[in-house]
Order: C-alpha cells, then structure tokens, then sequence
C-alpha cells in the first residue's frame, strides 16, 4: 500500500516535469511604438488565440502545449524591430494586431532551448507609455485588472495579463470559449481602483499569482480577469 505522504505533491510534480515557455515577442519599431494598453490587450488576445488555434488542441503544436501546461505556465515577452521582427515573423506562430501593436505568439519551447532568433532577442526595454488615459471598458466587456499597488515593466505586465486571461479560459464552458473567440477576443486592460482591489482579489474570479522570478515578489497578487459568464456563475 502507498503511503499518501509520500506522493509528491501536485507543486512538487508540476516543477518536476519538463520544463517550457511561452514565447510572445512584441514590435516596437522606434518611431512608432504601439500605446502600452493597446500592447497589453494585444498580449492577452495572442494568448487566447493560441489556446484556440486548431493546432494547439488536437494538431501539430498540441503535444508541446499541454506539456507547457502541466509544468509552470511560463510567459516570456521579448521585442523586435526591423530585421528582427522579420526573422520572427518567419518562424512558426501567429500575429495578433491591436490598434497599433503587434504580438507574435509561439509555441511553447523547452525552457533553455530558445530558436536562435528569439533567444538573441532582448526582454528588456519593453517599457511603453499611453498617450492619454484609457476610456472606460464598455459594459459587458471582459475586464483584466491589474494590481494598483504593483509596478511592472510593459513586458512583465503583458505577460501577466496574457495569463490572467488563460486562466479565465480554462474556467470556460465550450460554448462560452467559442462565443469569446467569435468576438475576436475582445477584452479591456485596466488598472484597479485601490479601494476596489481586495474585493476583487477574493472575489472568486481567476487571479493571477506570480511565482516571483522576476521584478515582484513570490505570491504577489498581479492580475484579476472580470468576465461576466464566470461573475455570473459566482453570485
């Protein structure tokens, strides 16, 4: 008979499998750069495309996404322009378009084993600025609430939110996911109000808590995705 405490923990299996990234490389050419919210929204929706695509869920890229996802869901965000983009563009992935911004999303790839022309890309330098303050989401639109009282690179934030927006995919019924995918995936990326924020974090809607590995600490609470199918189901 086995004895329970001594089976590893589901913590302690999913760091012990194999170990993969999510590549997302975003364009920023130098006289154009793309607003941060309309980058950060582009990054969610890049996401949930790949979680959509035909490939990822019964074709070629499905063996390497479902070990992706039961390991660490590991986002990284890098950036390309010029010649770089165009290496990028080349590789197999898909290209998401905001307003102005660009998001390449790739299939996830061993953790130390990057292509040659994503790994010699910079992940630093992603820090982006919105002309004017965002407008309100209009009602009814999924909402990805970012965490007041933290302050994360674009970079960092898009990853963050790309998350916050898998987790509320998985949460999904099918009927639910093919009714955001015939939206195009439509969806707000806004900054909590301070006082709004710890209800939103024990609101029973999907949170995002980052393992720390980079600029916030372990645990720190990022990212809340407000989708009205899931606040329903809540009440």
């Amino acid at each position: 008979m086995t004895d329970p405490f001594d089976e590893p923990s589901p913590a302690a299996a999913r760091d012990a499998a194999p170990q993969y990234v999510l590549p997302l490389v975003v364009r920023l050419e130098r006289a154009e750069p793309p607003g941060r919210t309309d980058a950060l929204e582009t990054a969610a929706r890049a996401v949930l495309t790949l979680l959509a695509d035909p490939r990822a869920t019964g074709g070629e890229w499905t063996e390497v996404v479902e070990a992706w996802q039961d390991a660490r869901i590991r986002k990284v965000v890098r950036r390309a322009r010029g010649a770089e983009w165009r290496r990028a563009e080349a590789l197999p992935g898909i290209t998401v378009t905001g307003d102005a911004a660009e998001v390449r999303v790739y299939p996830p790839v061993p953790l130390d084993a990057w292509p040659k022309d994503l790994a010699r890309l910079q992940v630093s330098g992603t820090d982006l600025d919105d002309p004017a303050p965002p407008p309100a989401p209009d009602p009814g639109t999924p909402v990805l609430w970012l965490n007041p009282g933290l302050e994360m690179s674009a970079g960092k934030t898009m990853a963050q939110a790309g998350h916050a927006a898998q987790l509320a995919w998985w949460e999904l019924t099918e009927g639910e996911r093919a009714a955001w995918a015939a939206s195009g995936f439509a969806l707000a990326v806004r900054t909590a109000e301070s006082v709004g924020w710890a209800a939103l974090v024990e609101s029973g809607l999907p949170v995002v808590r980052d393992a720390g590995f980079t600029e916030i600490a372990p645990g720190s609470c990022t990212v809340v995705a407000d989708l009205p199918a899931l606040r329903a189901a809540r009440r």
